[in-house]
Parts: structure tokens; sequence; C-alpha cells
């Protein structure tokens, strides 16, 4: 109940993310039921029922983790003083965020099975009349207790990887202690004339203090995506090797490429953080100035928060261009299923980059307060928030380039 009136009270802003949530959840499920729907209609070819199953696994991914990043994000479950003394600890507020996460899957859930039976025709005021009976089965009962274990993995695992991402940890502090603490003396109402003086490096520096040490995960993302790559190339090599169909008859390939996609994929949102910290080191070496100082302070310090999900958005980008490259200049024809993966899997990881931005922003609101208490024009803080995103482009744009052009070469041949 407590988690209920905590999600109606929420904002509107936090409304929306978990409407998309949602939105996720039911386009998950609803190509999990599809692919019920599939091995109902197909019952002697198990293995494109299998294989249909298996790529569910990839918009469910996407779908655990956007809910993990907008459960991470949202401000009522957040620990605040007032709630310990009611019994609201780190331990309730964790649940109450699983909570919280499993009731917005499971309404994606329930919008899919409704939308499900809506076209196999088994509600009273579908206009389809069974018109997708040889696909979704519509001419075969449908057995309840598997379309609900299907339904319900979305909930589980969200929920599950929400409590296990937000657990209390021992040295749970802040992470930023001193930030917005301007120097004595540097009042709002006397800001000095010479702007310069003001913004020095001293001054920046206590503003937004340096990092911690760069984040881990640099040499495993490397050995993933090197891993990854070697294995698409011994697969193209591989004449007589298995091979598989991506969904809606985009491409193929030999199965091993599947295998290097996801190691890739997982080598790619590894590297972020690490990539993301380096491009801030690099923004405050040589002698920095204010702009460039605070830009890559910042930066370092937004690392583990930006980088992951700016490396998801790498993989998937990437993973899309090694699909369409080989078809370049042919007119590709998308099956409704593949459109909705496609959907679900690009939104959540958009969606997720756009939140964590957010939430970055938001951790900045104290040290952009002192700056402009201190006379900072809008300008200076524009300027610092475009070199930290063209650092970021300069870095992963080529990266991501490089490896779609490495894992499209298996599919070209």
């Amino acid at each position: 109940m407590l988690a209920l009136r905590l999600a109606r009270g929420a904002r509107p802003q936090v409304q929306l993310c978990r409407l998309l949530v949602a939105a996720a959840s039911a386009g998950t499920g609803l190509l999990l039921l599809c692919t019920l729907g599939y091995a109902l209609a197909h019952p002697d070819a198990p293995a494109g029922s299998v294989l249909r199953l298996v790529w569910c696994a990839v918009p469910m991914a996407a779908t655990v983790y956007l809910a993990v990043s907008v459960a991470r994000t949202d401000p009522g479950t957040r620990p605040r003083s007032g709630l310990a003394a009611i019994g609201l600890g780190p331990v309730r507020l964790m649940a109450l965020s699983a909570v919280t996460t499993a009731l917005s899957t499971a309404l994606g859930s329930l919008l899919a099975l409704l939308a499900f039976l809506h076209l196999r025709g088994d509600l009273p005021w579908t206009p389809f009349d069974g018109a997708a009976a040889g696909f979704l089965a519509a001419d075969v009962p449908l057995p309840l207790p598997a379309a609900l274990t299907l339904l319900a993995l979305v909930p589980l695992a969200a929920s599950g990887a929400s409590a296990l991402a937000l657990r209390p940890r021992e040295a749970g502090g802040r992470r930023i202690a001193r930030r917005g603490q301007a120097p004595a003396g540097s009042g709002g109402d006397d800001a000095p004339e010479d702007l310069a003086a003001a913004l020095s490096d001293d001054v920046v520096s206590d503003l937004a203090p340096a990092a911690g040490p760069a984040p881990g995960g640099l040499p495993w993302g490397v050995a993933a995506i090197a891993a990854g790559l070697a294995v698409e190339a011994h697969a193209s090599g591989s004449g007589g090797a298995l091979r598989f169909r991506l969904p809606g008859g985009v491409a193929g390939g030999p199965a091993g490429v599947l295998v290097g996609w996801a190691l890739t994929a997982l080598g790619l949102a590894l590297v972020g953080p690490a990539l993301a910290y380096l491009c801030g080191r690099l923004l405050e070496a040589v002698r920095p100035g204010a702009v460039r100082l605070l830009a890559g302070r910042g930066l370092q310090r937004e690392a583990g928060r930006i980088g992951r999900p700016l490396g998801v958005v790498c993989a998937v980008a990437s993973g899309a261009y090694a699909m369409t490259a080989p078809y370049v200049g042919a007119r590709l024809s998308f099956g409704p299923l593949t459109t909705l993966g496609a959907l679900v899997v690009v939104g959540c990881a958009l969606t997720t980059l756009v939140t964590a931005a957010i939430e970055a922003r938001q951790a900045r609101a104290e040290t952009v307060a002192a700056l402009v208490r201190l006379g900072a024009p809008a300008a200076l803080l524009r300027s610092a928030a475009l070199l930290r995103a063209g650092a970021l482009a300069v870095v992963f744009v080529p990266l991501t380039w490089a490896v779609a052009e490495l894992a499209a070469m298996p599919l070209r041949g």
C-alpha cells in the first residue's frame, strides 16, 4: 500500500519514467507471448521457437536495464533523515523500490496480455476476427499457465535487479561531501569584478573537487571486445558451422557471430565508465583554464553514472549497423515483431542515457548554483557542458564505428 501511495504521489517526470518502463515491459511481454503463439502454431519446429525465445532475451535485458536505471533515479525511495524515524531505513526503501518496479513492469505485462488476446480474437470486442490465426495460433487454446509464466519473467527480473542494485552498503555515504562550498569572502552579493580571478583554478577545484580513482572494468572490457571480435572472425571463417537467422530475415551468419556480438556489447558497457573518466582527465591536462577544469572534473565525477549507459548505446548502435550493413543499397523489409523488438531495445538504451544525463545534471546543481553566486556567466556553463559532450563524442563515435565495421565483416562475406 505504501508503494502505491508513493507511486501515485510522485512528480510528473517520475511518472513519465515509470510509464516508459511499463511500455517497455509491454513490448517485451508481447514478444514473449508471440513466441508462445508461434510454438503453438508450429509444434513440429521446436528449433525455431527456441531461437525466437533466445532473441527475446535482448529486449528483456534492455527492459530490465531501463527499470533499474529508473529505480536508481527515483527520488521517492532515496534515504532521508526523517524516514528512518518512522521505520523506513535503507532496507525497507530498497524493498519499496523493488515493489514499485514490479508494479510498473506488471502493468506492462498486463497490457501485453490484453493486446495478445485482442490480436488472437479471444476478446469479444476484437475487430480482427482471427485474422492472425496462422501466426498467433488463434485456433489453438492458449495455455494460461505458460502465458503467465512468460509474463512474470520481466517483473521478477526487474524487481530482483533493482533490489540488487539498491542494496544498502556499509560505506554508503554521500558521494560528494564538500560540493558547493564556496571559498571565504565570495558571497553572492559581492561578486568580484574580475571574473577570471573569481573563477581561478583554486576556486573551481574547491567547487568541483577531483574525483577518486578511475572506474574499473577497462581491462575486462577491452578483453571482452577483443574476444568478441575474435569469435566473430573465427566463426566467419568456418564455412560448415551452424548458421542462424536474425528475426525478420534481416541477415544471417554463423552461430558464433551471436556469441561475438554478446561479448562485444558486454565489453562496450564495461569500458564506458573508464573511457568517460579518461575524457575528463584529458580535458584537465596541460594547464587547464576554468572551463576545461570544470568540464574535466565534472566528467570524471560523472563517469560511473553516464559511462555505462553511453557504452550500452554504442553497443546497440554498432549492432544495428552490423545487421543492416550487408543490405546497403537494397530494400529492407522488417517484420512487425522485428520492428517492435528494435524499438524496445533502442528506446530503452536512449531513455537510460537521457535518465543518466538528467541525474548527472541534478548532481551538478549545487556546483552550478555556487558558480552563479560567484558571477559566472551562462556562456561559461554552456561551454563546459558542450566541452563535455564534445569530448565524449570524439572518443565514443569512432569506437562505435570501428566496432560496427569489424562486427559487420562476417555478415558481408
